[in-house]
């Protein structure tokens, strides 16, 4: 895993977004933000689920207008989602803690101007937001549908607020396909310093946005690039953040949380292995401390995956062992052996805890 590359931090309603800061995760509402109950609940829920910051587009006046209301109920920072009407990047300014555009399509530099001047007044950061699908004509006419048009495009964009003496900027580049989405951003990566959020864009459901979203955003992260990013899944909010935070752990960007380490199922195993990591998961799901735990079916992986585990567990002909740090520390019965597995995991999360 290469170093994370180092960048311009920024502040967005007290998160910091690049520099050394802990890459933040995000979500966006899909709700009507003039609905603000609605909008409210749905923020509260992704808040719930660990999200960092949230963001809610504001297609018209009176989702703008609602945004004031929507950010006195809610406690993570806001950001509003604008495209075309510069006015309503006004209005949202005067109480959002970030504006998303695309400075290409709110019109004259006139108009971009007004933007920037409203940020600047409140100190709130813009998030330059390039989509692969909806390129500037002049770029996609040049360079077609491509990851050197999405880069063009977002050079271009940055110099458009840059020439205004602008910089509290970040910067995403998404594509609806991994393979375009990731190499944008690796170009764009050596060519600037601002922070980069994350992203494939329009990913579609549950499955297929895991699939696109694991490859495209583990392949970066891996890279050492990205400071705050999102998944979109079509209508998953809490399944947005538990997926992105999945690939940050994995991706060993973040250490948090029990990483459960289980042999594939094959005609080895002696227990029901699917039941029991079923339960373990859920009853570790709770734990912050980060920890390796093995859970497995047979000696043939146990051992050696047991050296590499805070905790393991491993089943055999009707019994298992549990191991610890590398050490068998009990031989029990199968039918006592996950409540004790349990319980030593409990154990060694909490002196973990307590070290720190």
């Amino acid at each position: 895993m290469q170093k994370r590359f180092k960048t311009k931090q920024i502040n967005v309603g007290g998160v910091l977004v690049g520099g050394d800061a802990p890459i933040s995760v995000q979500s966006m509402t899909f709700s009507k933000t003039r609905d603000v109950k609605a909008t409210v609940e749905q923020i509260k829920r992704v808040e719930k689920a660990g999200c960092d910051i949230v963001r809610a587009a504001v297609p018209d006046y009176e989702d703008a207008y609602a945004l004031k209301e929507i950010k006195l109920q809610i406690s993570i920072p806001l950001v509003a989602d604008i495209h075309f009407n510069y006015r309503l990047a006004l209005i949202a300014a005067e109480v959002v803690d970030c504006i998303r555009i695309n400075p290409g399509n709110i019109g004259s530099k006139e108009r971009v101007k007004e933007v920037v001047k409203a940020c600047k007044e409140r100190d709130i950061p813009v998030r330059i937001g390039i989509n692969g699908g909806s390129l500037e004509k002049e770029f996609e006419n040049r360079y077609g549908n491509t990851p050197k048009g999405m880069v063009e495009s977002a050079l271009y964009n940055i110099k458009y607020l840059e020439d205004l003496d602008f910089t509290n900027i970040k910067i995403s580049l998404k594509a609806s396909d991994a393979a375009r989405t990731v190499e944008a951003y690796r170009t764009l990566r050596s060519l600037i310093e601002y922070p980069f959020h994350l992203g494939v864009t329009e990913a579609g459901t549950l499955f297929h946005s895991t699939i696109k979203s694991s490859i495209a955003l583990g392949s970066l992260l891996l890279d050492g690039i990205g400071d705050t990013m999102r998944v979109s899944i079509t209508g998953e909010l809490e399944k947005e953040i538990e997926v992105a935070r999945a690939i940050l752990k994995d991706s060993g960007r973040a250490k948090d949380g029990v990483n459960i380490i289980s042999c594939p199922t094959c005609g080895r195993i002696q227990a029901n292995l699917v039941t029991a990591v079923k339960e373990i998961e859920e009853k570790t799901a709770h734990i912050k401390t980060p920890l390796n735990i093995s859970v497995m079916g047979c000696a043939v992986n146990a051992i050696g995956e047991a050296k590499e585990a805070d905790v393991a567990i491993a089943f055999g002909n009707k019994s298992g062992l549990i191991i610890k740090k590398g050490e068998i520390i009990a031989k029990l019965d199968e039918k006592n052996l996950v409540e004790r597995f349990l319980e030593e995991v409990e154990m060694e999360a909490s002196k973990e805890k307590n070290s720190d």
